[in-house]
């Protein structure tokens, strides 16, 4: 008998999403397998937080499937997680920090106890543990995506999809965000992020892919795409973003 094959995670296939003329996914597909960090790059309006709202079931793609542990999704599954960029409109400011990690919990039934003990859990893990008790206008900006990083850790996710993290923070609270993510890649979490840290992503993904168009234009190790990029449009990307 041969190796054991691994199935992937999630799998898109023939994904299309239109706004009217507008193809903002056009005829996407991808596989993601366990434990695989891929960073999904491109320009502003390249389709990515599209792409990934239609993978979390928050959009239903005009023509294509996603599958999800070889289930279709349809709607927002139990075995993902989205953190989106803006932080201070997702979590509750008349909740405590504890409170906010708890509440998708609360939504899936969880008994009280369990949902304080994977709160304070998933809080040491983003490294927020004597936190719990503050409220979030309390916390620095770093401090509160690490709040809502902690709130997706709580529901035990296989798949952690990420849209520009650190994109509302300022420059000194980004690598606090950064750390933990690189942390979780570490330990083996499957996870898609969709960035313009161009260094978290050539340190911590285990494959680049490029976005133009609403299409998958490049997929490489990060080391042949940050070196080599085959196509002029990702070459005029890393021209941009690296400059700074």
């Amino acid at each position: 008998m041969g190796p054991a094959v691994t199935a992937p995670v999630v799998e898109l296939i023939g994904m299309h999403k239109q706004f009217g003329a507008v193809r903002a996914v056009d005829d996407v597909s991808c596989e993601l397998y366990p434990g695989e960090v891929v960073g999904l790059l491109g320009h502003n309006g390249a389709g990515k937080t599209t792409l990934l709202r239609c993978m979390a079931g928050l959009v239903a793609p005009t023509t294509g499937r996603v599958v999800l542990d070889g289930q279709p999704i349809t709607e927002p599954p139990e075995g993902l997680a989205v953190v989106f960029q803006d932080y201070s409109r997702s979590l509750m400011p008349w909740l405590s920090v504890r409170h906010n990690v708890e509440l998708p919990l609360r939504g899936r039934r969880v008994p009280k106890r369990e949902r304080r003990e994977r709160a304070l859990a998933a809080l040491a893990e983003v490294g927020l543990s004597t936190s719990g008790e503050l409220y979030p206008w309390q916390l620095s900006g770093g401090m509160q995506q690490r709040v809502a990083i902690a709130r997706a850790l709580a529901m035990d996710p296989t798949l952690m999809l990420f849209d520009e993290p650190t994109s509302a923070l300022d420059p000194e609270m980004i690598s606090e965000v950064l750390d933990v993510m690189t942390e979780l890649a570490s330990d083996g979490m499957t996870m898609i992020v969709v960035t313009h840290e161009m260094g978290f992503a050539r340190r911590a993904a285990d494959r680049v892919v490029f976005m133009a168009d609403g299409r998958i234009t490049e997929r490489a190790d990060p080391e042949t795409f940050f070196t080599n990029p085959r196509t002029a449009r990702a070459q005029d990307f890393l021209a941009r973003v690296l400059q700074h």
